[in-house]
């Protein structure tokens, strides 16, 4: 059994141990997608979808921006928008939008994922790599599918009772983060037994940069995953962060040629700041966007969304895009230069743990006897002080996994840089 829509000739072929068809649920193999109005026609006079044929009613006196106004918002939309693939493609250097699928946030590509390649009931899984982004554990609930854990580890230099250094997948590898030569002395074999002992693991959900980690992940580990002989399912790398780590340059994309068992998912959220439209993107082979597209709902993407995800993708906006992100990665620096000034160190805060590779940083909050211990309790204190009596408000992540005692701090400008860091001071002083 094929793959509806898309011709056997061009089914995948690489890696060798990958067979896409045996990967997919069965029920989603054979699923004829719903076939909506606007697959045939966009243009003409449009008497087929039963639209309101009068128009929007929203009145000209409400305060509302003219442009979106002035869209068609009475008529479905454009349930392909081959126009944004098409950038997106080539922003990411990919051969054509058949290697892109559009989704309601990166979440529902997550969401999607699950429900296209897992068999619900507890009788096949996902394996993530935790401390990771929540929404896998969440969309596997939901979905009623299992998932396996592997816990990413942290090494590098080891303060007395402190951490620093980065997390990473398996894989021994000597990066420079910060000017400080970090060692990554870790290896392949928890996730391949995981995968030899459990052949109902169907996707294995990769973070790079992490979340709350901020690490990249090195090609090189990813490429030994997507190699493993004995693993049958995909392989995803949630790359909502890519840009402020080198973009393309170090994307998991660029081993879409080579593995046909690659996702890649980005997002307009983070580096194009554009959290509000809800534009999440799946790059990989065709055939994968294919059922992607046949599994996901009609009208998925609104009109005032990719009227934005248009302009955003613009010539002069990608431009102003990097000089934002240029500025972004500026300030973190600033920001982690801030934290380790010897006020705050003795005040309690430790060395941002993690790569930096993101628009975020992971710092730990050691207990006040001088110990070095980063402390659960306190962190806790400092992270509702800081946004109920400062009006600051960053995220408490102690209860992640080699998290512990952890505020995650998204960079700011330079305003933001200084209040967060001068109300920390204040907040650690009073506690």
């Amino acid at each position: 059994m094929g793959i509806h829509g898309f011709p056997d000739s061009a089914l995948p072929t690489a890696p060798a141990h990958f067979l896409l068809e045996s990967a997919i649920r069965p029920n989603i193999l054979a699923l004829h997608p719903y076939r909506c109005a606007r697959d045939d026609y966009q243009a003409g006079i449009l008497l087929d979808a039963n639209e309101n044929a009068l128009g929007h009613s929203i009145a000209p006196d409400v305060d509302t921006d003219e442009a979106t106004l002035r869209l068609p918002l009475h008529r479905y939309p454009d349930p392909s928008h081959a126009n944004i693939k098409s950038l997106i493609a080539a922003l990411r250097e990919l051969p054509g939008p058949e290697n892109v699928f559009l989704g309601v946030g990166s979440d529902e590509v997550i969401d999607l994922l699950q429900r296209v390649f897992v068999v619900p009931g507890g009788k096949e899984k996902i394996l993530i790599t935790p401390p990771t982004y929540g929404m896998y554990s969440v969309c596997a609930q939901v979905n009623d599918v299992g998932v396996i854990k592997v816990p990413l580890q942290l090494s590098g230099s080891q303060g007395e009772g402190g951490q620093s250094g980065r997390f990473s997948l398996p894989m021994d590898e000597v990066r420079c983060v910060s000017d400080l030569q970090i060692s990554v002395k870790l290896n392949l074999e928890q996730i391949t037994k995981a995968v030899d002992a459990d052949p109902s693991i169907k996707l294995i959900f990769l973070c790079s940069p992490g979340n709350p980690t901020g690490t990249l992940l090195p090609l090189s580990s990813i490429r030994a995953v997507l190699s493993h002989p004995n693993f049958k399912g995909v392989i995803v790398v949630d790359e909502a962060y890519i840009d402020f780590a080198g973009g393309n340059s170090v994307s998991a994309a660029s081993l879409l040629s080579e593995f046909s068992n690659l996702v890649v998912m980005q997002t307009l959220s983070k580096g194009f700041g554009l959290a509000a439209i809800r534009l999440g993107i799946a790059l990989a082979h065709p055939a994968i966007i294919q059922v992607l597209t046949n599994t996901k709902a009609p009208y998925n993407i609104s009109t005032p969304t990719a009227a934005l995800a248009l302009s955003a993708l613009s010539p002069a906006s990608l431009a102003l895009t990097r000089t934002k992100i240029q500025t972004l990665i500026e300030q973190r620096g600033e920001l982690l230069r801030a934290l380790a000034e010897p006020k705050l160190t003795v005040l309690g805060v430790g060395t941002a743990v993690g790569g930096h590779n993101a628009n975020f940083v992971l710092v730990p909050i050691h207990d006040k006897d001088g110990t070095g211990k980063p402390d659960n309790e306190r962190a806790l204190k400092v992270y509702k002080s800081l946004a109920e009596e400062q009006g600051v408000v960053v995220r408490f992540r102690g209860n992640e996994p080699g998290c512990e005692g952890c505020l995650r701090i998204t960079v700011g400008g330079e305003e933001e840089t200084a209040a967060v860091v001068g109300r920390l001071g204040d907040v650690l002083e009073a506690l």
